[in-house]
């Protein structure tokens, strides 16, 4: 008598198809015959049908309904063993990695079907071509303005000598007498069959005979290319920028180029977002009685006024004068710290009357203290 696929995949009626595709997966993992002692391969196979059996009815919907409302006897009597097989999404169990991919750890470079059926060489598929990554060191003022640059990638392309065949012009790869062509062979282990690639043509089915003496068989040179890229207003640190169809070669189309930024620091700005902060230095004149200055932007000169009696330290801010925003908003705004400068030289004239101006204030101006070393020779008299 037949268990019950509920039973068998450790799962109640209510289960949904992520709850039969998690507990498929990891029963499916457990009782691979490849992961079992020899002694015990037989029973691992039979397990092994069995929960395949019980995922390939219950995570296809119309199959599960037939179940749920008959039994076994629903099933037995409208579906055959492949009809239960066929279309059950065995793969998606393993998104992420690919059904292949996790017993190609097992079989190395094999492919798997419960059915019994080959799927067919995996080195054959069509590949998208390798993304790449490059880093580009942008000034700030490039990155306020934005500018179009043209950089030196590097990367695999087709060799033009044998057009990526990796064959000496002329002549023609043999048929492999491995696998006759197919790129791959096929080992059969009880219900279930391997197409494993054939390792000795590498899943091409074909072997050069001579090589390109440009590329050296490999089908692929190295080469660098100019490529002009935009690089927006506002562009920052933390802006990737991806250049479609500037990657590497593949049987079926280039990967991207994914490029990232790097500001370099500023002498005068420091970045915070879209804003900019800098420190402007005045005079104790300006700051007392008031004055009209000259402040950089990375725009231009601006003039800002400095209110009478401005202390050190104060900020102002400049709207709309920072960084423009990527994405279309409005730009940021530039802060400046004012900082007042004390002269480390005054002529007497000027000491005279800064004098002046602490008696009419009514300040009491001390002569400077002894210094630390005078404090010490006095102790030692």
């Amino acid at each position: 008598m037949k268990k019950d696929y509920y039973e068998i995949l450790g799962l109640s009626k209510t289960a949904t198809l992520q709850d039969i595709k998690k507990a498929y997966r990891s029963l499916a993992l457990s009782h691979h015959p490849d992961r079992v002692p020899e002694d015990k391969k037989k029973e691992a196979e039979e397990k092994f049908k069995e929960i395949s059996e019980a995922y390939g009815v219950l995570s296809d919907p119309q199959k599960r309904s037939m179940y749920d409302q008959y039994g076994h006897a629903g099933i037995d009597q409208r579906y055959s063993t492949e009809d239960i097989f066929k279309g059950a999404d065995f793969s998606s169990v393993f998104e992420g990695a690919g059904l292949g991919d996790i017993f190609g750890k097992i079989f190395g470079d094999a492919g798997f079907d419960v059915f019994g059926e080959t799927s067919g060489s995996r080195s054959k598929r069509a590949r998208r071509g390798r993304d790449i990554q490059y880093e580009v060191e942008l000034s700030l003022e490039d990155a306020f303005m934005g500018i179009k640059k043209s950089i030196k990638v590097p990367r695999n392309e087709y060799c033009s000598n044998c057009e990526g065949s990796g064959a000496s012009p002329g002549s023609k790869p043999k048929i492999c007498p491995t696998c006759k062509g197919q790129g791959q062979v096929v080992m059969a282990s009880g219900f279930f069959r391997m197409a494993q690639t054939c390792s000795a043509c590498g899943g091409e089915g074909k072997i050069i005979t001579e090589f390109c003496p440009q590329c050296h068989g490999k089908g692929m040179v190295r080469v660098t290319r100019n490529i002009e890229v935009n690089f927006p207003p506002g562009i920052d640190n933390d802006s990737q920028l991806r250049v479609r169809g500037e990657g590497e070669v593949g049987s079926t189309s280039r990967g991207d180029l994914y490029i990232f930024v790097r500001v370099q620091p500023h002498d005068i700005f420091q970045r915070s977002g879209n804003d900019l902060q800098m420190q402007l230095n005045i005079n104790f004149v300006k700051a007392a009685l008031g004055a009209e200055v000259n402040v950089p932007t990375l725009n231009g000169v601006v003039s800002m006024k400095i209110p009478a009696g401005t202390q050190s330290g104060k900020i102002f801010r400049l709207r709309n004068k920072g960084m423009p925003d990527l994405h279309g908003g409005s730009p940021g705004d530039q802060y400046v710290r004012v900082m007042i400068q004390v002269p480390t030289r005054i002529s007497p004239e000027q000491k005279k009357l800064l004098e002046e101006f602490a008696r009419i204030s009514g300040e009491k101006v001390e002569e400077p203290s002894d210094s630390f070393g005078d404090k010490i020779k006095k102790v030692f008299k």
